[in-house]
């Protein structure tokens, strides 16, 4: 019972750290920093329970739609964010099949299955179902993880997870 109130605090936490602004692009800069009141991040405190994680359909993937391993890309540059055999759905409650995207920056290649995405620097949140973004990033190597996670942002594993090395010309 204990980790259970312990879970669902701290993904309160995190759906109230959780990028809010409006749809479409993002700075990598404004999606760990800014949230801005809206219904999807006001959650039922009366309801202490939290829901079991939800399983991957067979087939599923995510992927970059328009970055490939290798590409050399001029900062500031646009992110398509694609998904096979689920929906993206803004954050809130955690709906089988669904979920949405983070990128992760110069960090892991996945996160293990039920673990809840961290808000930070290199985590970058795109909770209210968001498919592109825009980064702006440091001329130089860098690693870029796409990461699917549910309503309440916890990952679904290396099956829906993949990672691309690209340059970033000065």
């Amino acid at each position: 019972m204990t980790s259970k109130l312990f879970l669902a605090a701290a993904g309160l936490f995190i759906l109230s750290a959780c990028n809010s602004s409006g749809k479409g692009s993002e700075k990598s800069g404004d999606t760990a920093s800014k949230v801005a009141p809206d219904s999807t991040h006001n959650m039922n405190m009366q309801n202490t329970s939290v829901p079991e994680e939800p399983s991957v359909p067979q087939g599923a993937k995510v992927y970059f739609k328009n970055l490939k391993t290798g590409a050399t890309v001029s900062s500031p540059f646009k992110v398509q964010m694609g998904v096979d055999k689920m929906k993206v759905e803004a954050i809130g409650p955690v709906v089988a099949g669904s979920g949405h995207f983070h990128i992760f920056i110069d960090a892991e290649d996945s996160l293990a299955f039920g673990t809840v995405v961290p808000t930070d620097s290199t985590h970058l949140h795109y909770g209210k179902g968001q498919s592109e973004a825009e980064l702006s990033l440091a001329p130089g190597k860098h690693k870029l993880t796409l990461q699917f996670a549910d309503g309440i942002h916890r990952s679904y594993g290396a099956q829906l997870a993949t990672t691309v090395n690209v340059t970033v010309k000065k």
